[in-house]
């Protein structure tokens, strides 16, 4: 789902995005003529491979994550921004798909460790 910056309202909408069984929802509204927020929570199935043995298995997700979009480079203001995440767009143009597949790609660059490797110590790496 794309909209157009300047098109973003000042009243909050709600918004729901699927890919595969993740489901992103939440709310969006334009805070200034630069800024919008996006208050969202990302819930459900992900596909991760263990760092370990490689062997894919399915993780539970349940996020909440709030966004700060700005149309073109991010100037801090007075505001307390820190516990936000600053996305900052080019093309004029808020890509909830690409903020979905952005978060879900963050996800599978962490490590994880499946129950197997977690039991099993036959993985455990050496240090020389």
């Amino acid at each position: 789902m794309k909209i157009e910056f300047r098109k973003v309202p000042l009243q909050e909408t709600e918004f729901e995005i699927n890919s595969n069984s993740v489901k992103f929802l939440g709310t969006f509204s334009k805070i200034s003529s630069k800024l919008a927020k996006i208050n969202a929570n990302m819930n459900g199935l992900c596909q991760v491979d263990c760092c370990k043995c490689g062997q894919s298995y399915d993780i539970n997700i349940d996020e909440k994550i709030n966004f700060l979009v700005s149309d073109g480079i991010y100037s801090p203001d007075s505001r307390d921004d820190e516990e936000l995440v600053i996305i900052e767009v080019e093309d004029h143009m808020l890509d909830f798909d690409d903020i979905l597949r952005s978060e879900l790609e963050s996800l599978h660059s962490e490590y994880y460790v499946c129950d197997t490797c977690k039991k099993n110590d036959n993985y455990v790496e050496l240090e020389y």
